[in-house]
């Protein structure tokens, strides 16, 4: 869904660097696959056509945190009026 967003920092000798792949459009989501050793962040379509890939070694990683998008209901520390009665 637009605004799902994944966060990955990685160890580049001695600093470390941050990149974040966003669904920049409705209909799209973000993935998060790892293989041999690979990290695959990969923004898809609704039919699953990818948009824009990043690979990271999994060696490399330090941090991985994913930001979904909450489609249903209020987010974290909202009040929702049904609740309420």
């Amino acid at each position: 869904m637009k605004g799902d967003r994944v966060e990955v920092v990685i160890d580049a000798g001695g600093t470390t660097r941050t990149y974040e792949v966003v669904a920049t459009r409705a209909g799209r989501r973000v993935e998060v696959v790892t293989r041999r050793g690979v990290v695959e962040v990969v923004e898809v379509t609704r039919t699953g056509t990818p948009v824009r890939t990043a690979r990271f070694m999994a060696s490399r990683i330090l941090a991985l945190v994913e930001h979904p998008v909450n489609a249903r209901g209020p987010r974290a520390g909202e009040i929702d009026e049904a609740d309420e009665e």
